[in-house]
């Protein structure tokens, strides 16, 4: 067996991910040698703006897709909510991982059990901040930058009255007691994919060696939620967003469309087979794009 060289961003919590590959990898194949290489991206040394100010999502993965295609690494994990809704061609998408909680939670200061209301509410994404409005009205809501643990400690040293993070990426590195209050989907829409972690290789080559650590489920939930935000061409500088569920061989799709020149803010709902788990997304997706185009016809 070859080695195998795992490509990941350098922040705490993508090595903790990253790991849980590696650690299965080992587990499953005793005779293969499983490295991890690691390296800070775009998005992570760019901190002086917001994401949709210095090109959205794929700046946390362009330096990894650089060394798969290079042949420097052999397969690269990324937080599926960090993946550009377009995929290179000869870099696909190889499976999905079993989902982490997938909901958004408010994280207070140190010592705080409520929110100050003299401070902003630090948000990293267009998404929550939208969705914040109507949580915590009269409430300023900030952008905030940075890994996870740069985002805490700005928390702490006073910056923001609370942040509002990804509950998965909390409890992935042992820090849910950090949670004060977890916002359920009604609430807050995650973002796409929100949870699941996804594992990206080369096209031609075979990938069996990550069966077991691939989960049906969630494959259907990302395919389902992906495809919504792909219909409206939703990226990181765009808060559409959608969260799917499965129920047997059912699958529930809550979704949110934004029009960004008109501010029209419309939320839906659509079920079907998980066979047509990418139709039902975009076509969700259709119908309130045309419910919009229609109320504008109206007026």
């Amino acid at each position: 067996m070859k080695k195998i060289i795992i490509g990941s961003r350098e922040s705490a919590l993508a090595v903790a991910q990253s790991m849980v590959v590696v650690r299965h990898l080992k587990n499953t194949l005793p005779d293969a040698e499983v490295e991890l290489l690691t390296m800070k991206t775009s998005g992570d040394r760019i901190l002086d703006r917001t994401l949709d100010q210095v090109g959205g999502k794929g700046l946390f993965v362009k330096e990894l897709d650089a060394a798969l295609r290079a042949g420097r690494t052999d397969l690269s994990v990324h937080s599926l909510k960090d993946v550009p809704a377009e995929v290179p061609e000869d870099l696909p998408l190889v499976g999905f991982s079993k989902r982490e909680d997938p909901r958004d939670v408010l994280v207070l200061p140190e010592g705080r059990t409520e929110v100050d209301p003299s401070l902003p509410i630090g948000s990293a994404s267009l998404r929550r901040s939208l969705q914040l409005q109507k949580l915590f009205p009269g409430y300023r809501i900030e952008p905030v930058r940075g890994n996870l643990q740069t985002r805490l400690r700005k928390l702490d040293e006073g910056g923001y009255g609370a942040l509002v993070l990804a509950a998965a990426g909390l409890k992935r590195l042992g820090l849910e007691g950090r949670i004060s209050r977890y916002f359920s989907p009604e609430e807050m829409i995650p973002a796409a994919g929100q949870g699941i972690l996804a594992f990206q290789g080369r096209s031609g080559e075979a990938y069996g060696f990550l069966q077991g650590i691939c989960d049906e489920e969630a494959a259907d939930c990302a395919v389902c939620e992906r495809a919504f935000t792909k219909e409206l061409g939703g990226g990181c500088t765009s808060p559409v967003c959608a969260y799917a569920r499965t129920e047997g061989d059912r699958i529930l799709l809550r979704a949110l469309y934004y029009n960004e020149e008109t501010k029209v803010c419309l939320i839906g709902e659509e079920e079907g087979s998980r066979e047509n788990a990418y139709e039902l997304g975009a076509g969700l997706a259709a119908r309130l794009r045309a419910e919009d185009m229609g109320s504008e016809n109206k007026v």
